[in-house]
C-alpha cells in the first residue's frame, strides 16, 4: 500500500476515534460533535477520492471501504461520487 493511501486510512481511523469518542463523552456539545462528524466524513471522503492505480493500493482501498459499507457508513452521494471519480483515468 502507498504511503498515501495508508495516511488517509490513518486520518480516517483517528477522525473515526474521534466521531466515537465525542459522542461517548458528550463534553464537546453539539458542536463538537459536529465538527467531528464533519472531519470523519471528510476523511472518509478522501479515501474515496483517491485514484488507487497500483493493485495494492486497489485491494486496500477496497477493504477498508468494504468494512466501512458493512457499519453502514458510506451512504452519502458525495462518497459515491468521489469513488465513481475515482476510477476513472485520466487523459
Amino acid at each position: 500500500m502507498s504511503t498515501e493511501l495508508r495516511a488517509l486510512i490513518e486520518a480516517h481511523s483517528k477522525a473515526y476515534a474521534a466521531l466515537g469518542k465525542s459522542f461517548h463523552e458528550g463534553g464537546g456539545g453539539s458542536c463538537g460533535q459536529d465538527r467531528a462528524s464533519r472531519e470523519e466524513e471528510k476523511a472518509l471522503l478522501a479515501i474515496c477520492a483517491y485514484p488507487a492505480a497500483r493493485e495494492s493500493d486497489r485491494f486496500a482501498k477496497a477493504r477498508y471501504l468494504v468494512e466501512i459499507e458493512v457499519r453502514g457508513e458510506l451512504d452519502l452521494p458525495e462518497q459515491m461520487q468521489a469513488l465513481l471519480r475515482s476510477t476513472m483515468w485520466k487523459e
